[in-house]
């Protein structure tokens, strides 16, 4: 039995204007279309969400206006804290549980890799003092330690409100063994090992492309869950395919990950401005209309 419920989670990013200021309206759109095309699992502030980027006054804001669009039934919304301390850490949670949030995405402080000591002393001293809430660890090796399965058996029976993971690596192996190991966890994966570890026991998708193929997304997510892994794997191979000619046009240039998930948003059909907060930079609005016109020209009408 896992300790948080099965579903699709998706990222929603932060618009901002040329001036750096927060786009609201936009921001709401962008959450009610999700919620509308039936996401229930959402979150702000992770990597593609700009959770790195934003000041703690600019945490309260954003976090105040998701609070206010996600606290309609069956949301289960999540908070993203991206800190290079624990103390930024628990001063961002403090902020979201005031606001109301319960469950809570974590990363490893990225300025050193921990070791196992210091590991299990940053889960303690961040999740332990909120026995009310849940929290799901982003494993990225963004921070320097790539968790494994082995690390979360031993953070499993120390960390009782430890609930779930986020796990983007293409690596099978790596994921069905987390899945395999640690199925007390509710494991998010991303579109090319969700098959896979639905296969293995219990898991959950993690979808960068919802924002562009909605109910593809949705589609693949009940194929796998519901067993069928015949038709799983046929819906993968073409939501794979479908992606990576769409987004070949983004990939050409190394960016940083809400580079893209910007432009998946807008995409999607949402006015996201493609601009990111200083220092990194932003897609290149022709790079984005030749993505575009391959999705309207060769897939109209989905995948």
């Amino acid at each position: 039995m896992t300790r948080y419920p099965r579903g699709v989670l998706v990222s929603c990013e932060v618009p901002w204007s040329e001036a750096d200021e927060f786009l609201e309206p936009i921001f709401r759109d962008q959450v009610r279309l999700f919620l509308n095309h039936g996401f229930q699992h959402i979150y702000i502030f992770g990597t593609a969400g700009e959770g790195y980027a934003v000041s703690n006054a600019r945490f309260r804001q954003i976090a105040t206006v998701f609070h206010q669009e996600t606290r309609g039934e069956g949301v289960l919304p999540q908070v993203g804290v991206i800190a290079l301390s624990t103390l930024t850490v628990r001063e961002r949670i403090d902020i979201a549980y005031e606001l109301g949030f319960r469950t809570f995405q974590i990363s490893l402080p990225a300025w050193g890799a921990l070791s196992d000591k210091e590991l299990l002393r940053f889960f303690r001293d961040v999740c332990l003092p909120y026995p009310d809430s849940r929290f799901l660890h982003y494993n990225l090796l963004r921070t320097r330690r790539l968790l494994t399965a082995a690390d979360y058996r031993t953070l499993t029976q120390e960390i009782p409100n430890l609930v779930a993971t986020k796990n983007t690596s293409p690596d099978i192996s790596h994921v069905t063994a987390l899945v395999r190991t640690a199925p007390e966890l509710q494991h998010f994966l991303g579109e090319s090992t969700f098959v896979n570890g639905c296969a293995t026991g219990e898991c959950s998708l993690l979808s960068s492309f919802a924002p562009v193929f909605p109910q593809e997304s949705l589609a693949l997510y009940d194929a796998a869950v519901s067993g069928d892994f015949a038709t799983a794997l046929q819906k993968q191979n073409a939501y794979m395919a479908a992606v990576m000619n769409v987004i070949g046009p983004l990939i050409r240039q190394p960016h940083i990950d809400g580079a893209y998930d910007k432009a998946l948003v807008r995409l999607g059909g949402i006015d996201m401005p493609l601009r990111l907060l200083s220092p990194y930079e932003c897609l290149p609005q022709e790079v984005f209309d030749e993505a575009q016109q391959i999705l309207r020209t060769q897939y109209p009408n989905g995948i």
